[in-house]
């Protein structure tokens, strides 16, 4: 239960605060008072809810899938003849080794959050706009965008893509995320109105999501048993680097 608790809200964080938007955009007054009010309401929920998290993952490690995992990565180093902790020269051959058994995996999670923060939040918050929906449109696509993240994420525990050549290629194939945008902004008439827009948004956060954690869920498992942590370590590394380098180019492109 602390577990499924602790999944469930870093999952459902992006729609939590997008909902929390649409709450303080609708209840309060659009002015210093009103805007006071929303980010107090804002950092409230949010220590609230990281203070809940950091509980739970300290009480974790007692769950019995814990348990039962942590057995396993014992006994695959005692097959192993592992003698203990890596340190040294060892370790560093055993990074290197582990980067370079996952660097497909590495290089699609990088490029997915590339593609993703090129485009979001900023070309969605600062380059579309609706007359209809007027300050709403850019609230509403935020959170079309983590509604169907969530969607994503959640739909591997039905269907796991599990070749590494078709995920990487679709991670690749994201790129044409681009041009379709671009279009968004100086094609025809129709795709610079509401409903492309937001069918766009709303792909582009459930690629994001499920991709994600195809990735995520499949590098850990191209390594041993014992190295599946440090597989997922340089996992988020690789995730790190690509969210970075997406801000910067998503810089150049508002500018």
């Amino acid at each position: 239960m602390i577990f499924l608790f602790t999944l469930f809200m870093f999952l459902i964080s992006g729609v939590l605060v997008s909902f929390l938007r649409i709450f303080t955009k609708a209840v309060y007054t659009q002015d210093a008072s009103g805007l006071q009010k929303s980010a107090n309401l804002y950092f409230s929920v949010s220590i609230v809810i990281m203070f809940i998290c950091m509980v739970l993952y300290n009480l974790a490690h007692k769950l019995p899938i814990m348990k039962y995992y942590d057995e396993l990565k014992i006994q695959a180093v005692a097959v192993e003849n592992d003698n203990g902790p890596l340190a040294g020269s060892v370790w560093r051959s055993t990074i290197w080794n582990t980067m370079g058994t996952i660097k497909w995996y590495g290089f699609g999670i990088m490029l997915i959050y590339v593609v993703t923060l090129a485009i979001f939040p900023g070309f969605i918050t600062e380059d579309v706009h609706s007359q209809r929906l007027r300050d709403w449109y850019p609230i509403l696509l935020v959170t079309c965008y983590n509604v169907f993240d969530l969607v994503g994420k959640s739909l591997t525990a039905v269907y796991l893509l599990e070749n590494a050549k078709i995920a990487v290629g679709c991670c690749i194939s994201r790129l044409l995320f681009f041009p379709l945008f671009l279009g968004c902004l100086h094609g025809p008439k129709f795709f610079r109105t509401e409903i492309p827009i937001t069918i766009l948004t709303c792909v582009l956060g459930f690629t994001n999501g499920y991709l994600t954690s195809v990735m995520m869920i499949l590098s850990p498992k191209t390594v041993k048993l014992q190295h599946a942590e440090t597989a997922g370590i340089v996992s988020v590394l690789f995730l790190a680097f690509g969210l970075a380098t997406g801000s910067i180019v998503s810089w150049f492109w508002v500018i």
